[in-house]
């Protein structure tokens, strides 16, 4: 029986553990959050701890007695900023329950509607409601730094690293100036301009010694410094001091930003959802929402929750998801994502899944898990501090201690030497190197365009063996243009005169491609009149007098007959990956209109020079796969074609799984995971907030 009642206690015990949330400010790297796991996972009743330094977030498994506030307490003590994320603490998950598979529909788009432009096969970076600035690389800055670990939330001199970094600074030019105007006084004055930086760094090295981390870079730092005054070297200690905190307050600033860019993701989700219930609506909060529920989406409105279709049909700008060039037009019991962008009409639309778990919430996992997985547990200044540093402090002992013990020399002169081979041996050099290598990185970048995230991005670089690169705006200009004007019944220009009348007005990147054309070509646009939108097929309207239709090959063909040469022309033109709209005067087809987004001009130039230096290149991208095709026969690239988010991640991993260094180069939101997922990650700059 005492056995059993173990076992039921034992049984109990693990049914009571809870997990508990924390959102920790301050942490920049592995070796922050290896500090703190290694202390906390000492604490009584602690059985787990999960540290992501993606989302600045701490979770902790624990029993029913775990006292809470020492937790908190312990984190504190470390020099960060801790606070408990609201809610109750949750029951522990069965982990093989944790993944949550999801089935991403159809992407192939049957149908032409030129009146909403839902042209199948083009190609144009649809960014509507997309921030466009800042890049969530793989390689975000792995610096060495001992930390003042307060929050770089708002402007970097308002936060506790930035008003440390000032004080010490200030502290540093004041020593100076004391030292010239009363040298008796330099030496002390350095060694107070040194303790101001130093004193919180000694701090922490103390707090993490007793949380089981002895030899961590804070320890380096307070050694290096109080050898240096032993020595009388005041002068260089404050330095190394202040460079250090400056070196640290970098790092900050730019992990702060990686999690802010992160963070955004849910902006693209609205707050506010149109709840129908009996007949009526209101406004409810989109995170509200419950599977289930129907909801109106008005035309214009982003999408706030994956869903299906219960009536009506509209174009979806779904480039935020799934990088889907041109709008798609979606009916009843087709899947609608959240965070994309309804066209022209009002959809009722059924939850199929709430908020934590919709679209744009399952991207901001993927690219959080991307980034801890890619993230090296601790730092090589830590791990090779782990018996470097230890080996040099026991050298400078014995070489201060055995000569004046066993050889009579002078205590003085040989204490002297052991602190000096101390103050040489502990790898501060390398600490110091550290903001003076990401100062000269950023500015050669700055210089040619190029915005970097630390001197690892560019080690990394030298040694890519693959890239995956995305199309629409990456490999494209992304923006549509007219390509080929075919004349069958009337003149080119007619051609361009009576499409770009009928477009007029439109803003439609599609629309636009054929008015610019028509810009360019310095034509005058006669006015329309009787203008309808035929959904699914073209448009029409009366053009001088006469009935003119603009619409896809196939609603032409209803229309009036294409004899053999004609749709040749077409399905040539198709095959080539453009988007074709047939253009009918009267009852004469008077010619069609060829529009795709054409390769940058320096495509080809970009990826001969991978090639030739042995890099294996592939397109991924969520655009259909004739047009990819055809891109991807252009520039003799591999091509994988309609892919979501996730696809795009996994393929990098794939990649990765096959011993290649692999590089991801893309400019959307769909990009995020497997830019976050690759060795190096690579935005462009017109790319979204999200991407960069």
């Amino acid at each position: 029986m005492p056995e059993f009642d173990k076992h039921v206690h034992r049984k109990r015990t693990m049914a009571e553990a809870t997990q508990t949330r924390y959102r920790v400010e301050g942490m920049d790297c592995a070796s922050c959050a290896s500090k703190i796991d290694t202390a906390v996972r000492r604490m009584p009743g602690v059985t787990d701890v999960s540290v992501s330094v993606t989302a600045g977030t701490m979770t902790v498994k624990h029993d029913a007695v775990s006292d809470l506030t020492a937790i908190a307490k312990k984190v504190t003590g470390l020099g960060y900023s801790v606070s408990q994320i609201a809610g109750k603490a949750a029951p522990v998950a069965d982990p093989k329950q944790a993944c949550c598979g999801h089935d991403h529909g159809d992407h192939s788009h049957d149908g032409h509607d030129h009146a909403k432009h839902d042209h199948d096969d083009h190609d144009h970076a649809s960014h509507a409601g997309h921030d466009h600035s800042k890049p969530a690389t793989k390689d975000a800055v792995e610096g060495l730094h001992g930390h003042d670990h307060g929050s770089t939330n708002g402007p970097w001199w308002a936060s506790k690293k930035g008003r440390l970094t000032i004080l010490s600074g200030a502290a540093l030019v004041i020593a100076y100036a004391v030292g010239h105007l009363v040298p008796s006084i330099a030496s002390y004055a350095f060694i107070v301009a040194m303790l101001i930086g130093l004193i919180p760094i000694a701090r922490r090295a103390i707090m993490a010694a007793m949380a089981g981390t002895p030899f961590s870079i804070e320890m380096l730092m307070t050694i290096a410094a109080i050898g240096a005054v032993i020595i009388n070297a005041g002068e260089e200690a404050a330095a190394v001091v202040f460079l250090f905190l400056v070196g640290e307050l970098l790092e900050g600033v730019a992990a702060g930003k990686a999690r802010q860019s992160i963070q955004s993701l849910a902006a693209l989700v609205p707050k506010e959802a149109l709840l129908e219930e009996n007949g009526q609506t209101r406004a409810v909060p989109a995170t509200s929402l419950a599977v289930g529920a129907t909801i109106l989406v008005r035309p214009g409105d982003r999408i706030s929750a994956d869903g299906l279709i219960l009536s009506g049909e509209s174009a979806i700008d779904e480039a935020p998801v799934t990088g889907e060039s041109t709008p798609v037009r979606k009916g009843v019991d087709e899947k609608v994502f959240a965070g994309t962008i309804n066209g022209d009409a009002a959809l009722r639309v059924r939850v199929t899944a709430t908020a934590a778990d919709n679209t744009i919430a399952r991207v901001v996992k993927l690219v959080e898990e991307a980034q801890e997985s890619k993230a090296p547990t601790e730092r090589f200044i830590d791990r090779f501090s782990r018996y470097y540093t230890p080996g040099v402090v026991v050298v400078a002992a014995l070489v201060a201690i055995i000569p004046p013990l066993f050889l009579g020399g002078p205590w003085g002169e040989w204490v002297y030497k052991g602190l000096a081979i101390l103050l040489i041996g502990c790898p501060c050099a390398l600490v110091i190197s550290t903001p003076a290598a990401i100062a000269a990185s950023l500015s050669a970048g700055a210089r040619r365009g190029l915005l970097l995230k630390g001197g690892a991005v560019l080690e990394t670089l030298g040694t890519i063996t693959a890239v995956a690169l995305d199309k629409t705006g990456t490999l494209t200009e992304g923006k549509p243009k007219v390509t080929d004007i075919l004349a069958f019944g009337h003149s080119e220009a007619d051609v361009v005169t009576f499409a770009a009348a009928l477009e007029t007005g439109s803003s439609h990147p599609l629309a636009k491609a054929i008015l610019d054309r028509a810009a360019a070509d310095k034509v005058a646009i006669p006015t329309v009149s009787d203008a309808k939108a035929l959904g699914g097929k073209g448009v029409t309207a009366t053009v001088n007098g006469k009935a003119v239709f603009l619409g896809s090959p196939q609603a032409a063909g209803d229309r009036i007959a294409l004899s053999a040469e004609q749709t040749a022309a077409v399905t040539a033109l198709n095959d080539e990956g453009k988007t074709v709209s047939v253009l009918i005067i009267g009852d004469t087809l008077a010619g069609a209109i060829a529009m795709r987004d054409e390769l940058r001009a320096d495509a080809k130039s970009g990826l001969k020079a991978l090639t030739d230096a042995g890099v294996k290149i592939v397109m991924l991208t969520g655009d259909n796969k004739r047009t990819a095709t055809a891109i991807g026969k252009q520039l003799g690239i591999e091509v994988r074609a309609e892919l979501m988010p996730e696809d795009k991640q996994r393929i990098v991993g794939e990649m990765k799984q096959q011993g290649l260094v692999v590089a991801k180069v893309g400019d959307g939101i769909n990009d995020a995971p497997a830019l976050a997922a690759a060795d190096i990650g690579i935005a462009m700059g017109g790319g979204t907030d999200v991407a960069l």
